[in-house]
This record gives C-alpha cells, sequence and structure tokens, in this order.
C-alpha cells in the first residue's frame, strides 16, 4: 500500500507524452513563451509599414498626384509581410526559429510573389476604399444599389480572410500565385470554423487599435501599441488557427501523392528507440489476496 494510494494494483502504466491542452490555453501559454520576441518582430515590420503611413498621410493632406509613389512604396510590405508570417508561423508551431536570419531570408526567398501579392493589396484596397463609400452614397438614393453594396462589401470581407492562408502558403510551399490564391479562397470555406474564430479576433484587435489611433488622449498609446503587437498577434492569431489547415488540405495531399515523407511528422525512428513501453499491451496480472500470516509466539 503506498501513502497516497495502492500502486501494486496492474494498468497502463505512465503515459508517454502528457494530455494535450484545449487549443484556447495553448495559444496563450505558447504565445507568452515567444511574447518578447514577437513584440521585436512586430517593431521590424513596422519599420516596413512607416514610409507607407508618411506617405499616406502626405497624400491625404495635399491631394495631388502622389499616389503613384505611394503605390510603388506599398509593394514592399509584400515581403515583409511574408517574411514575417514565416518566423511567426514557427513561433506558433514551436519549430526553432532564429528571428533576424529567418526573417531575412524569408524576404529573399518570397521577394517576387510578396511583391505581386503587396501591388494586388493595395489596388484591392483602394478600390474597396472608393467603392464602399460610393456604393453606399447611391444606395441611399436607389434601393436596388445596394446589391452592389453589398455584394462590395461581401467581396472586402472574402479578400480579408483569404488573407488568413494567402502569406502562409507563399512561405510554406512552392505553389504559384494564381493557386495559392485559388487555395486560400477554398480554405475560406473549408476551414470555416477556423476561418470565423480568426476574423471575430483580429476585428476585435483592429477596432479596438484604430479607437486607441483616433482618440487623442489615448493617440500615443495607440502609436507605442502599433509598434509593438497587433501585426504580430494578428498572424500570431492566423497562424496557430489557419496553418493545421492549409498542412491538412495543401501540404500533407502533396506528400501522400508523391509517397513522401512529410518532414513536419514528428514520427520517432524506431532503430533509435532506447526502449519501448509496451506496459498498455501487458496482460493484466489478476491480483492474489494475501493471506494473514503466521505468528509464532
Amino acid at each position: 500500500m503506498g501513502f497516497f494510494g495502492n500502486y501494486d494494483t496492474p494498468g497502463r502504466g505512465v503515459l508517454k507524452t502528457p494530455h494535450e491542452k484545449r487549443p484556447f490555453f495553448k495559444f496563450w501559454e505558447v504565445y507568452f513563451r515567444h511574447m518578447w520576441h514577437l513584440m521585436g518582430l512586430n517593431l521590424l515590420y513596422f519599420l516596413f509599414t512607416l514610409p507607407l503611413f508618411v506617405m499616406l498621410v502626405a497624400v491625404t493632406e495635399t491631394g495631388n498626384m502622389k499616389w503613384m509613389i505611394l503605390l510603388l512604396i506599398s509593394g514592399i510590405v509584400g515581403p515583409a509581410t511574408a517574411a514575417m508570417t514565416r518566423v511567426v508561423r514557427n513561433y506558433s508551431q514551436e519549430r526553432p526559429t532564429f528571428m533576424l536570419h529567418d526573417f531575412r531570408k524569408a524576404f529573399k526567398t518570397n521577394l517576387k510573389q510578396g511583391l505581386i501579392m503587396g501591388y494586388i493589396d493595395s489596388l484591392v484596397i483602394v478600390s474597396f476604399i472608393v467603392g464602399v463609400p460610393l456604393y453606399s452614397h447611391m444606395a441611399q438614393q436607389n434601393n436596388i444599389m445596394y446589391v452592389p453594396y453589398v455584394l462590395c462589401l461581401s467581396c472586402m470581407l472574402v479578400f480579408f480572410m483569404m488573407h488568413f492562408y494567402i502569406y502562409q502558403m507563399m512561405c510554406s510551399t512552392n505553389l504559384t500565385m494564381k493557386q495559392i490564391l485559388r487555395n486560400a479562397l477554398f480554405l475560406v470555406t473549408i476551414g470555416l470554423k477556423k476561418t470565423i474564430y480568426t476574423l471575430l479576433a483580429s476585428l476585435f484587435v483592429i477596432i479596438f487599435s484604430y479607437l486607441l489611433l483616433v482618440m487623442p488622449t489615448t493617440m500615443p498609446v495607440g502609436m507605442t501599441l502599433l509598434m509593438f503587437f497587433p501585426y504580430t498577434f494578428l498572424t500570431f492569431v492566423a497562424c496557430f488557427n489557419c496553418y493545421p489547415v492549409i498542412r491538412k488540405h495543401v501540404i500533407q495531399p502533396y506528400y501522400d501523392k508523391t509517397g513522401e515523407k512529410n518532414p513536419e511528422d514528428q514520427d520517432i525512428d524506431p532503430d533509435e528507440v532506447l526502449f519501448e513501453d509496451k506496459a498498455a499491451e501487458e496482460e493484466v496480472v489478476p491480483v492474489q489476496k494475501k493471506s494473514k500470516p503466521k505468528v509464532i509466539k
């Protein structure tokens, strides 16, 4: 009889791995484990977006023909986003990561596709900025115009959700830009549950950050927050939720088709195992009732 219980009873033995935590608690555990690195990465990414914000303010105030310069600058955000996504994905999947080295390497590797996606994002954003208020104004005068207005909002929402998958596939696969965009559209619906969770979390962070920036009393706090928090946090949420969907429906089918072993699999080589725990396969030995010991007087 043990002090806290009877350990003489046969059973499965000690489990090889601890019980898996719920996704919500695992998310925060992994995030806080890498929080300081993610804050530094957010600052690095912020430096790439800073010229874009400066040009945007200049164009808004002057109203001259600097839109072309703004579009040219905006393209560089694409490779930076792909590089940041690569590093954040590694953190979210608990992979060994050297932040600056991996960021620089991913930036060079995804330079071409990143520039293309950066320009696509810029053109689409400008289209939505012009189209949504225009259709809204026209819908107030003619009810039939609510149809293109709702379609425009729906397309904007779907395009936003596609970004949960676009840059992750860009830095994780060798797909073409056309294949990435097509797969991203399908994955939005295939992984709808995870997509919705990511969307709700993203909208909350974006609205909260926006309110801090527009209010004069909280603007310094909002700017500080923008430098260290939102970009990597939103990317971390997307990677944590959506990368398993990419791995299941895009990456794993490729290895199944080619017959190759997925390097992401964490299977242990049997030749490298020193001993194997087969307690679960052992037959249960019946416990014999202990007889009362004889006492010689």
